[in-house]
């Protein structure tokens, strides 16, 4: 069982946490792109899809931590420092997603569909959307080394 679960939390990861990753690192240059384009009317489908796939797979993200805790408690690890360190960096990582990327992107959408110059505060937030997800990344990349090189690990000969 504990091989079933540890199986379904690496996919869980690699399947909910690589599309956020590398929509989210996405969304800002084709903000700036988008921002720069001013002759034509803009096209705005590639954000909206980009945003669209942060929005659904952190949702379906949920599932890394639940099979993570799962995992943990049938390999009798839940009080371990390396594990409740990584409880932390993944919260971290999705209040970071949930609290600050996200209603990022949506300013930056509701900017862009406004007529007239684009120069309100979403257009102003490429550089800051791009800083927050090197934050995500760096966080669920931290999680990522923890789950690999565990301390105390049997791995590690």
């Amino acid at each position: 069982m504990t091989k079933l679960l540890l199986s379904l939390h690496v996919l869980a990861a690699v399947l909910a946490i690589g599309p956020v990753s590398v929509a989210a690192s996405m969304f800002p240059r084709e903000l700036r792109h988008l921002d720069g384009d001013r002759s034509g009317p803009p096209d705005f489908t590639t954000l909206r899809l980009l945003h669209r796939i942060c929005r659904v797979y952190a949702a379906v993200g949920i599932a890394v931590p639940l099979f993570g805790f799962a995992t943990a408690r049938s390999l009798g690890v839940l009080g371990s420092g390396w594990l409740i360190a990584s409880i932390a960096l993944t919260a971290a990582a999705a209040g970071v997603l949930i609290l600050l990327i996200l209603p990022a992107q949506e300013s930056a959408l509701a900017d862009a569909d406004t007529p007239g110059p684009r120069l309100g505060p979403g257009f102003r937030t490429p550089g800051r959307l791009a800083i927050l997800t090197g934050v995500f990344n760096l966080l669920w990349a931290t999680v990522t080394v923890l789950m690999i090189i565990r301390p105390g690990s049997t791995t590690l000969t």
